[in-house]
This record gives structure tokens, C-alpha cells and sequence, in this order.
């Protein structure tokens, strides 16, 4: 594949340009080969490990956690009990959201049916004035 512009490495992966220059500032990209006019010029490897950024930030994790993921990614040793154990720490932060969330579920459901009950005030402001 030919090398491609910022521009058309943005718009193949759906980065802002802003983006791409952003992550090879903290080098979670390496730097960029750049033409004789001094513009970023990205390869097909390039194109790859920004959708490999990609498809790590849909499983939320960090820049950081990607970063590190990047350098097991590289490694020349099979990397397979680093990447779970960091794996097996975002699925338990995901499951502490979920549980944070279905908690949410529930207090609101409680909100909407102590509105429904009554027909003087409004119980849900009621009941945010008074949350601690």
C-alpha cells in the first residue's frame, strides 16, 4: 500500500487529524515518517496500530492501558499472562459500572413511580434536595 497523507489516515480510521498528531505526541503512536516537504506520511503498519487503538478504546481501555497493551503487542515473548491479567482488570471495573448502573436503574425507577403516586410537588426534585 502507498503511503497516505494525515488527512486520509484520518479519514480511513475516523480519527481527527488532531487525534492522530495527539497520540504520536505521548507515543502511543511512534513517530511518523514524514515527505521532503516535512508532512506526516503514515504506512499500512501505521494504519493497523490505529485500529488497533481503536478496537482497545471500544473495550475502554485507557491510553495508558493501550500503551501497554502496544508494547505486549510488540514483544517478542508471548505476552498472553500480562495481557489477561490487565484484561481481567477492566472486566472487573466494567462489572463495578454495571452494578453502579442497575443500582442507578433501580433508584430512579423508585423516583418516577413516587411521582406517579402523588400529584402535589414533585417528589423526584423532593428527593434530590434532600440526597446526601
Amino acid at each position: 500500500m502507498p503511503e497516505v497523507s494525515i488527512g486520509e489516515a484520518a479519514r480511513r480510521t475516523g480519527l481527527s487529524v488532531d487525534t492522530l498528531r495527539y497520540y504520536e505526541k505521548i507515543q502511543l503512536m511512534p513517530r511518523i515518517a514524514r515527505d521532503t516537504g516535512g508532512r506526516r506520511v503514515y504506512q499500512e503498519g501505521d494504519l493497523s496500530r490505529l485500529r488497533f487503538i481503536q478496537r482497545a478504546q471500544r473495550c475502554h481501555f485507557s491510553l495508558a492501558e493501550i500503551g501497554e497493551l502496544l508494547s505486549l503487542r510488540s514483544s517478542s515473548e508471548v505476552p498472553r499472562p500480562q495481557v489477561q491479567q490487565l484484561t481481567e482488570q477492566k472486566l472487573e471495573e466494567i462489572e463495578a459500572r454495571l452494578g453502579d448502573l442497575e443500582r442507578l436503574r433501580h433508584e430512579l425507577k423508585l423516583l418516577l413511580n413516587l411521582c406517579r403516586g402523588t400529584e402535589k410537588g414533585c417528589p423526584i426534585i423532593d428527593s434530590l434536595n434532600t440526597c446526601g
